[in-house]
């Protein structure tokens, strides 16, 4: 079947709460009901019909044509289902979602997949700071699931991933990894400034080192991982490049000493 499309009429005037438009939560759902859902978040009371223009489909496939950094939380919470849309979103993609898969063709902004739990994210473009991480008092990131992003990513990458799997092809900013305390994060480029910042445990693997590590981390030496080559399977479905860079020994430095110190960084070996 067709997907159930949502055409842009208009680029927003404020931001939009677009957590209602979900497969699960449109399931059964008519064109009149889905154009009257309020979607606004601050001044102006706006339904979907205002701002989108309604082709039905599938409710099980969502198509966002055209997109907006003033988008927030898109598939919130989402647990089936494919949401894919053509442009940026804003705040907090993803977050809290247990299943299916959102694509996003442009940049996403702050938290994105904060508090996931499973299903797939992959971001076309850049995402910005704390991918993965929490919101201010809550304990823990990312919890399952994985992310991919093609561009960069900002501050504070997957800080507190708790479980799951986050793969960045581009640059990061600081920190990323920051207070991690399990999962894996896979970096294409050169990571910022102290990767793994007060890690507890996890895996942080910098597929081109990174401008510099805390001293609080201890070099272990170069190593041939078995355990790497298996990651490169998992990974391929996502990033095929990234992959392949993974069949090779890494230097391996354990950390952060300042904490428990059972998490790693893998940087080439040379």
């Amino acid at each position: 079947m067709t997907a159930l499309v949502f055409g842009l009429r208009a680029q927003p005037s404020q931001r939009l709460d677009l957590s209602a438009l979900t497969p699960d939560r449109l399931a059964g759902l008519t064109e009149s009901d889905i154009a009257a859902i309020e979607v606004q978040t601050t001044r102006e009371r706006v339904c979907v019909g205002d701002v989108f223009r309604l082709r039905m489909g599938d409710a099980a496939q969502l198509l966002f044509e055209g997109g907006s950094e003033r988008f927030d939380r898109v598939g919130l919470a989402m647990t089936c289902g494919v949401i894919r849309v053509v442009g940026d979103v804003g705040l907090q993609a993803g977050r809290l979602m247990s299943g299916g898969r959102l694509d996003i063709a442009g940049n996403a902004g702050p938290w994105s997949a904060s508090r996931m739990k499973g299903g797939v994210i992959a971001i076309g473009g850049a995402a910005g700071d704390r991918l993965g991480g929490p919101l201010p008092g809550e304990t823990t990131g990312m919890r399952g699931g994985v992310v991919v992003v093609r561009g960069e990513a900002g501050a504070r990458a997957a800080d507190r991933l708790r479980r799951g799997t986050i793969i960045i092809e581009g640059r990061t900013g600081a920190h990323p990894g920051s207070r991690m305390i399990a999962g894996t994060l896979i970096l294409g480029r050169r990571a910022g400034r102290l990767p793994g910042y007060l890690m507890a445990r996890g895996s942080i693997i910098a597929a081109e080192g990174c401008e510099a590590v805390s001293p609080s981390f201890s070099d272990c030496g170069v190593h041939d991982f078995v355990a790497t080559r298996l990651m490169a399977d998992f990974i391929r479905p996502y990033s095929a490049g990234l992959a392949d860079t993974m069949r090779r020994p890494w230097r391996r430095f354990l950390g952060d000493m300042a904490v428990i110190g059972k998490g790693e960084i893998l940087m080439p070996a040379a």
